[in-house]
């Protein structure tokens, strides 16, 4: 049961480095964020999964030394376009009148008004646009890896300038937003690893307008 998996999920503090994800588990978790919903269903993000080790170890220079960066089986870098323009506008809007075989007058109206309404905004509006729908793809990618009961941090903790330099971000249209380690919890030396979880009562935290 999901909730079961979710309350089963911690922010793994400490990974083994000698457990790797399957192959196809982690390609699971990677399609479950593909299909993400995202605004205007634009896709406005991508996801980089870094193993080399090399790479891991810079970005750990900037990510507060953080073991779990290199002690995963995989690093996980959500990315969102730096900014909207046309050529990302119509290619997304293409892409659905081929895969869908037909062109919908409507949907053709929608691509005109995102076009007289997103290029012409200022590049760090739509960035920041953009990176919200990043998290989108993190909290669907958090809740898959609980599903294959595999460990998964949520990581905002480094330089995103930092990370774009080593992973050439910039050179690709994108500018780095989180990070999420995926492995396996090391059974000792993780402080986090027994504790209770703690979250606000529904009373605190739902409310209803009926």
């Amino acid at each position: 049961m999901l909730i079961d998996r979710l309350n089963w999920r911690y922010a793994t503090k400490k990974m083994n480095p000698d457990k790797a994800v399957p192959e196809d588990t982690l390609e699971r978790i990677l399609e479950a964020v593909r299909l993400a919903p995202t605004s205007s269903g634009l896709q406005q993000f991508e996801v980089i999964v870094v193993t080399n080790a090399d790479v891991r170890e810079k970005i750990r220079a900037i990510a507060w030394d953080q073991a779990q960066v290199v002690d995963a089986s995989h690093l996980i870098v959500f990315a969102a376009w730096d900014n909207y323009t046309p050529e990302r506008i119509n290619h997304m809007f293409d892409l659905v009148n081929d895969e869908r075989g037909f062109k919908n007058e409507g949907w053709e109206a929608y691509r005109q008004q995102l076009l007289a309404s997103y290029p012409q905004r200022d590049a760090q509006t739509n960035f920041e646009h953009a990176a919200r729908q990043a998290y989108v793809g993190l909290g669907i990618a958090l809740t898959a890896a609980a599903f294959e009961e595999v460990d998964a941090t949520p990581m905002e903790g480094f330089d995103p300038d930092a990370l774009d330099a080593i992973l050439d971000l910039r050179a690709r249209g994108l500018r780095s937003v989180v990070m999420m380690p995926v492995g396996y919890r090391a059974e000792e030396g993780d402080w986090l690893v027994n504790l209770k979880k703690v979250r606000r009562p529904v009373a605190d935290f739902v409310s209803r307008v009926d």
